[in-house]
């Protein structure tokens, strides 16, 4: 689409009653983000209440209409996702409008390829715009969704902002200024001592406190570290209930010793086959998504099912030819008397899809008016890579989207919300515990991707004895599954940190997924490298790990800047005392703007003298350091002790625990009244 152009979305599809919205742009340097937020507006153009304005504070509408989903892996990068119930949206409500902003004076210039997308519930992709001319504004409104009739039309907007998200939410009247500093006041009483933000703060769907609000316009999400202004009374009752996660350290066992094994709801000692590992994950994981909503919805609102009352079922019978069908589960959304309807189909142990059960799945969900079929295994998909091939008819006027879930990630989002997030009450994040330990048991089945596949040792020998050549198939087969070891390892990162990890993708390496693997499967036939980068939240720069082939070592390092302000000597003195407690083999090299490089060394031996990490020249200007961990890597293909995949689970956690930890967060802009009046 063109800028000011509009389409009705009905004659893109005819499966238009929920569509799923997304935010996309590419980094040059890897690190440049923006912040999403939907508002709804009246026939007027203005909100009917701040409780219409969206963001990551206020994620969810109360009605289902607007979820927003968060950031999710894509080949550029990532992007941010909106899921929309437009069956849902209240009468009075006439327009939709989604926009993003920036923050620290960051402007949508320094970003390349800012585009909106629209798919629909089936997630087929209907339209695209791109915005290429927001080189000084700080916010974008992309696009907006608004009624015509009893339909809905998309209109591509791109207009900016120079004066942030303050500016545009004041347009469309979001009451920022009123009493605005009592407000910020209430909004920082809800920190609590250990740092975390109290969920007392936070308001019940569909009504967000004004803090909140406050709270998302001025400035981006506040590093857990940073100081705050002291406390001071709350302005407002807080009436939201708290929500539960589980406590950090682990209560003292009533157990006489170790052989004393705690009862679980879940048990695995029974399982002997595959079919019993398969038939007791499908019925554990639907059974507790039927009973944990906020776990439910975080799974299936990507795939387009609304907000309503859940049912779960397993081994349903269903007619196909002549025999019956059974897929593994059934998932049933009911909403305002309409039914969205999935069949699972899951495989643990490491056992692959088999495309003709996933294409009669496809077949009938179509037939019978099914949403969507999801497929559940340990492998990882990648964009443009699919794990099965099915044929669509297009014939058919009726169309069934084909999900994809690892194990991992179904993992990764229990974690999130029973150890940082936080569920309703108690019995909810009972549950989700009992289902965690289900699947990271080792007889469960469910552990993730855990195999490079059967290319992995004749590119390794290849690559030793350099008969590897360019265009080799296994070297993009080993190319494509390190890339879903990459991703698996931002899950189980991102788990235990409660932060966003996510691979970065250079842009340019290109946009298409095929063409760069193709790109990175030859250059690894000829320096016989796998390389990544990871991008952690709160943290100084980009997480990159590279194993060796030839030599069999795994490097994990971090870039940081220089200080902006002070002595080369001060920042020596303070890097080598942060890292007082890092592993004394850590490599520190000092980055200089000079072809010829700068010092570098071991910790153990700049410890007793910082000032070796200077250039002897002092006209030489230092822009920054890296930070180098090395280790050995596993041979094997599959995820035991000596494995590569366990390796690098390894070599990434050691580095981000023993360094990454202590190094000084980024600087961002800090929320004070002052900010808080004046925007």
């Amino acid at each position: 689409m063109i800028k000011g152009s509009n389409v009705a979305l009905t004659d893109l599809s005819d499966n238009v009653g929920s569509v799923i919205v997304s935010l996309g742009w590419v980094s040059p340097t890897g690190e440049g983000d923006a912040d999403v937020s939907v508002l709804l507006l009246d026939a007027n153009g203005k909100v009917r209440s701040d409780s219409d304005f969206y963001f990551y504070n206020h994620p969810v509408a109360a009605d289902g209409s607007v979820q927003l989903l968060g950031k999710t892996p894509t080949a550029d990068g990532s992007e941010d996702r909106i899921s929309f119930d437009l069956t849902a949206v209240p009468s009075g409500i006439d327009q939709i409008v989604v926009a993003a902003s920036r923050y620290d004076g960051a402007r949508f210039g320094e970003l390349e390829d800012v585009r909106i997308t629209l798919a629909d519930a089936a997630g087929e992709n209907l339209l695209r715009f791109a915005v290429d001319d927001a080189e000084s504004v700080t916010a974008v409104i992309f696009g907006e969704l608004y009624r015509r009739g009893q339909g809905w039309k998309f209109r591509a907007v791109g207009q900016g902002y120079e004066t942030g998200l303050a500016a545009l939410a004041t347009d469309f009247g979001v009451d920022i200024e009123d009493d605005a500093a009592a407000e910020a006041e209430a909004a920082l009483d809800g920190t609590e001592a250990d740092g975390q933000t109290d969920a007392a703060t936070r308001a019940p769907a569909g009504e967000p406190t004004r803090q909140a609000a406050l709270e998302a316009i001025p400035a981006p999400r506040q590093p857990e570290s940073e100081a705050i202004e002291p406390k001071k009374p709350a302005t407002r009752p807080r009436t939201a209930k708290k929500k539960v996660t589980l406590p950090k350290t682990i209560k003292k066992t009533l157990a006489e010793n170790d052989s004393w094994k705690q009862a679980r709801l879940f048990p695995v000692s029974v399982l002997k086959s595959d079919r019993d590992r398969e038939m007791r994950a499908t019925s554990v994981l639907l059974s507790v998504m039927a009973q944990v909503p906020e776990f439910s919805r975080r799974l299936t609102a990507g795939f387009g099912a609304p907000a309503g009352r859940m049912e779960t079922f397993t081994e349903v019978s269903l007619p196909h030819g002549d025999s019956p069908r059974r897929p593994d589960g059934v998932i049933r959304v009911e909403r305002a008397g309409k039914l969205w309807t999935a069949l699972v189909e899951t495989k643990t142990n490491g056992n692959a899809l088999k495309a003709d059960q996933v294409q009669a799945y496809m077949d009938i969900a179509a037939r019978r008016g099914y949403e969507a079929v999801i497929t559940l295994t340990n492998d990882v998909a990648l964009e443009g890579s699919p794990l099965v091939d099915v044929k669509i008819d297009k014939r058919r006027k009726h169309k069934v989207a084909l999900w994809h879930l690892s194990w991992a990630e179904v993992a990764h989002q229990a974690q999130m919300l029973i150890r940082h997030e936080g569920v309703g009450n108690a019995a909810h994040a009972w549950l989700l515990q009992e289902l965690l330990h289900y699947l990271q048991h080792e007889n469960s089945g469910c552990h993730g991707f855990q195999n490079m596949g059967p290319a992995w040792v004749p590119v390794r020998n290849g690559i030793d004895d350099e008969t590897l050549c360019q265009g080799d198939a296994r070297a993009l087969e080993v190319v494509e599954n390190w890339e879903r070891l990459i991703r698996q390892v931002c899950l189980r990162l991102g788990g235990e940190l409660g932060q966003k990890v996510l691979p970065v993708q250079r842009a340019k390496r290109g946009t298409d997924p095929k063409e760069r693997r193709n790109s990175l499967a030859d250059q690894l036939c000829l320096d016989g490298w796998l390389q990544a980068e990871l991008r952690i939240d709160g943290t100084p720069g980009v997480l990159a790990i590279s194993a060796d082939l030839r030599t069999g070592k795994l490097r994990t390092s971090i870039e940081i800047p220089a200080p902006e302000q002070g002595y080369p000597l001060s920042w020596a003195k303070r890097l080598v005392r942060r890292l007082a407690e890092a592993p004394a083999d850590l490599h520190v090299e000092t980055l200089v703007d000079s072809e010829t490089g700068g010092p570098r060394g071991t910790l153990e031996r700049l410890r007793p003298e910082p000032a070796d990490l200077l250039p002897k020249d002092n006209g030489t200007k230092i822009i920054g350091f890296r930070l180098s961990l090395l280790k050995s890597m596993g041979s094997g293909r599959g995820n035991a002790e000596t494995g590569f995949i366990r390796s690098v689970d390894d070599a990434v956690h050691r580095f981000y625990t023993t360094v990454v930890v202590h190094l000084d967060t980024p600087t961002t802009r800090r929320t004070s009244k002052e900010h808080t009046t004046t925007r």
